[in-house]
């Protein structure tokens, strides 16, 4: 098994490379600026699946008029405390953090904002919206519906996306609990990573098209399905499609957006729905004032409290004991800020080719 090559670059140039490839097709400079600090933070955070990665999948749909660049956001119904907005078609990564903001501004004025989002595209990575509501003192919730590629519990077909659920929580001295995780066994970023690697996956991750497991990730990716987090009934995978039509159904029932099947492909190559029953894919975010339920420095020295208490468990044989969340996300970002992002030559060949066509100075 060979193993994967990596070239490293400063994330501020590829930030730049980003911003640049998105005013390229009009997306104007600020909101280019938002989109390129979203993809910029899942590689510092070491999501590389949903950064620069990422960034081709955009220009394609781009290029094609798929998604609009200058879209207008704007709520369509709201309450004090509640609203759902209309991406107006265009990027999620621009989409979302307007989202994001009116469900913080709502948390500041109402106690806590929660936004449903329709007609939107891919926003990248859930982390992103809930670490901006913790450098605003709330506590953050984000979530979205996805293309399928997960197969319901006991189905062999794809029904459901990886539907992402984060939530942070804001620690005094210690650092935040950063929860971001999708409900399916593993992302579909990380299949990908794993064909481009020439690995395969683990175990419990994925059926092909029969429905039969399998390790191979291009037999996934060939008409196959990822399982729900947990994978088989024995191991918890009810739990895993629950949560998933949760994310559906607060994503997109609610706001008006595709749900399940029928949510539409951000990649060109995946299936076109059958039908569609809302508009895009949707999103849901929440956030909520701390102090409409306690003290905010006495849940930080809480948080702290926990986070110490469980830093502090007996380790597992072989392991250095428990991780929190968020822990791994930081530790890359510590790192990758210093020594760059270390990206794979598929990635690179990718970015070179969108200069290619751009003209944009890449290497």
């Amino acid at each position: 098994m060979s193993v994967p090559e990596f070239t490293t670059y400063p994330v501020e140039r590829l930030h730049e490379f980003s911003v640049r490839t998105f005013v390229h097709f009009g997306v104007p400079k600020q909101d280019a600026r938002v989109a390129a600090d979203v993809l910029a933070l899942a590689d510092l955070r070491g999501i590389d699946s949903h950064g620069v990665a990422r960034l081709h999948t955009y220009f394609e749909m781009l290029t094609l008029g798929r998604i609009n660049p200058r879209c207008k956001p704007s709520i369509v119904r709201e309450t004090l405390s509640t609203g759902t907005v209309d991406g107006d078609n265009g990027l999620g990564l621009v989409v979302g953090p307007f989202a994001n903001r009116v469900a913080m501004d709502k948390a500041e004025e109402a106690g806590s904002g929660w936004i449903s989002v329709r007609n939107t595209n891919h926003y990248g990575i859930a982390g992103y919206y809930v670490l901006e509501a913790l450098k605003r003192d709330l506590i953050g919730w984000a979530m979205t519906n996805t293309t399928k590629l997960v197969a319901p519990l006991w189905g062999a077909e794809r029904m459901l996306g990886t539907n992402p659920i984060a939530i942070a929580f804001p620690g005094k001295e210690e650092p935040a609990i950063v929860i971001d995780l999708a409900t399916c066994a593993a992302a579909y970023g990380k299949v990908e990573i794993a064909k481009r690697h020439g690995t395969p996956i683990p175990d419990g991750w994925a059926i092909d098209r029969d429905g039969r497991a399998t390790t191979d990730p291009q037999a996934m990716i060939d008409g196959g399905a990822i399982l729900p987090l947990g994978s088989e009934r024995e191991r918890g995978g009810h739990k895993g499609y629950c949560l998933a039509l949760m994310v559906d159904v607060l994503s997109a029932v609610l706001s008006g957006a595709n749900w399940g099947p029928f949510a539409p492909p951000f990649a060109l190559r995946q299936e076109i729905p059958a039908r569609s029953v809302g508009l895009g894919i949707g999103h849901f975010f929440g956030a909520m004032r701390i102090d409409g339920f306690i003290d905010p420095d006495e849940f930080k020295r809480q948080i702290d409290d926990v986070v110490r208490t469980f830093r502090a468990t007996k380790p597992a044989p072989g392991t250095a004991g428990p991780l929190l969340p968020g822990d791994p996300e930081r530790e890359a970002e510590l790192v990758r800020r210093t020594d760059g992002i270390p990206l794979v030559g598929p990635v690179v060949d990718d970015l070179r080719d969108i200069s290619k066509h751009t003209g944009i100075p890449f290497d």
